[in-house]
């Protein structure tokens, strides 16, 4: 199994390589299920949100002007069309930042949302993530997650374990929801999907650490 640098190292390749593209390529995938789930959290006036994996800003266009934005992503690469659309668009309320999600620069207690879409596969250590996330937020947060998380059909799941060498070349693995909340202080209120055969799984939860 390749160590956490090796990984880290091969994702940052991987996000060099292919950061020009990715609006091209999952814009129309990503985007809407991304806007219904932020426009679906009724972000209060004032708050302060952060969105780990922000990645080239996908997202950005989405997050209400009467609150806070940080966007934090590991790939400059990425961050560089991000900051872009910010600029073009003369958002005051968004920022992004140069930053590794497992190791987050910012003090506990800060943010009153977090969000992560498509990024829990990603990274090296899921659970490590999930803490970090809730370390930076504040008790009773609201924390949003898009994912692929392993299906509990038997056959599904068994594809899943088929393509994992192959997903994990391309820079994700596939994990069950219980292994990305192994031992963390999520309180999930709500899990579901935009589309009955979507891939992909939303989870709304709240910090109770």
């Amino acid at each position: 199994m390749p160590s956490f640098e090796e990984v880290q190292a091969h994702q940052s390749k991987m996000y060099y390589e292919f950061s020009h593209l990715y609006d091209r390529l999952f814009a129309r995938i990503f985007y809407p299920r991304i806007e219904q789930v932020i426009r679906s959290l009724h972000i209060e006036r004032g708050a302060r949100v952060l969105e780990v994996g922000v990645g080239t800003g996908l997202s950005l266009a989405t997050y209400p002007k009467h609150c806070q934005v940080t966007g934090v992503d590991l790939a400059p690469e990425m961050l560089e069309q991000a900051q872009e659309k910010i600029t073009r668009n003369g958002w005051r309320h968004l920022q992004v930042m140069e930053m590794d999600a497992l190791n987050l620069k910012f003090a506990d207690n800060t943010f009153d949302y977090a969000t992560a879409f498509h990024v829990v596969s990603v990274v090296p250590d899921a659970s490590r993530l999930m803490r970090e996330m809730l370390r930076v937020s504040k008790p009773g947060a609201t924390i949003a997650i898009i994912n692929h998380f392993r299906s509990r059909n038997r056959l599904l799941a068994a594809l899943d374990s088929f393509i994992e060498p192959a997903t994990r070349r391309l820079g994700w693995h596939t994990l069950s929801l219980d292994e990305a909340l192994d031992s963390v202080p999520f309180g999930i209120i709500r899990t579901y999907k935009t589309e009955r055969h979507s891939l992909f799984t939303i989870v709304v939860g709240q910090n109770r650490k």
